[in-house]
């Protein structure tokens, strides 16, 4: 990679990362409880398909979610550590399965951010906040809430969002 070309990544992943902290700060201020509760619908998840279009996004994802959780008044560290590195996971993932697509979208990689953190953030919230021995059943609950907000996010505005980066001028910029 060219001197240029790594300061072009470097400052897209930065932005990334500050729209993605932003967004669900702003969006957790203005509609409390939409970006941190068990089923969450955060925006800001709506970026993750950025992975399928530019790596930048999977260093700037994982940090603007760290950013995210950190400001977050009740988010504790582990939800910094574990919210980010199933961030990181699901970005990696998305990545590697950019080209596999159905009708010139992404499908599959869209799934990504709902498997990552269906199992990690349910394993965290089954571990670290609820009372007594891990229930596989509660943990099934608490994966399907999270993956399903996840999914709702990533199924709309995710794709929408890929759709109308389609344009060979903003794909060659942000490559």
């Amino acid at each position: 990679m060219k001197s240029k070309e790594k300061v072009l990544w470097l400052t897209q992943a930065a932005v990334i990362a500050a729209l993605y902290a932003v967004l669900t700060v702003v969006q957790s201020v203005l509609f409390p409880g939409s970006a941190s509760m068990a089923v969450q619908f955060r925006v800001s998840e709506a970026m993750t398909l950025l992975c399928c279009i530019t790596s930048a996004a999977i260093p700037g994802l994982t940090l603007g979610c760290f950013l995210a959780n950190f400001l977050f008044i009740e988010a504790l560290p582990v939800d910094m550590i574990l919210g980010s590195l199933a961030t990181l996971l699901a970005g990696f993932a998305m990545y590697a399965l950019r080209n596999v697509q159905w009708k010139k979208l992404p499908l599959l990689a869209a799934l990504m951010p709902a498997i990552f953190n269906g199992i990690i953030i349910c394993a965290e919230i089954e571990i670290f906040f609820i009372e007594g021995p891990f229930h596989f059943g509660s943990f099934l609950i608490q994966g399907g809430c999270v993956a399903l907000g996840e999914l709702a996010v990533c199924f709309t505005l995710g794709l929408l969002l890929y759709k109308a980066l389609e344009r060979p001028q903003i794909r060659n910029f942000l490559k």
